[in-house]
């Protein structure tokens, strides 16, 4: 049991070498702020953040940042900015 257990851990860090493995499909985060506390959704391919900013605009500095942190594992379309319909990827 402890050498399987061991084998699982070290395939774990191997995949977590490979995010391109990964494409998250939605995720659900609690954001804190400079001002607030946000939450923010992707499902079903759309950005969703709680903030007024991103309800008056559909983007905001919280979606930006998830993107940037989370990019390797975003699919193609949560990396679309809604300004110019096109990737935020460098």
């Amino acid at each position: 049991m402890r050498s399987s257990l061991i084998r699982k851990i070290e395939k774990g860090k191997r995949y977590a070498q490979e995010p391109d493995r990964v494409t998250l499909s939605g995720l659900t985060a609690n954001f804190r702020g400079d001002n607030d506390k946000h939450e923010l959704n992707y499902s079903n391919g759309k950005w969703h953040c709680n903030c007024y900013f991103f309800s008056q605009y559909g983007i905001c500095s919280h979606v930006v940042a998830l993107q940037e942190m989370l990019g390797s594992v975003l699919p193609q379309e949560a990396l679309v900015s809604p300004f110019t319909n096109q990737s935020l990827e460098k």
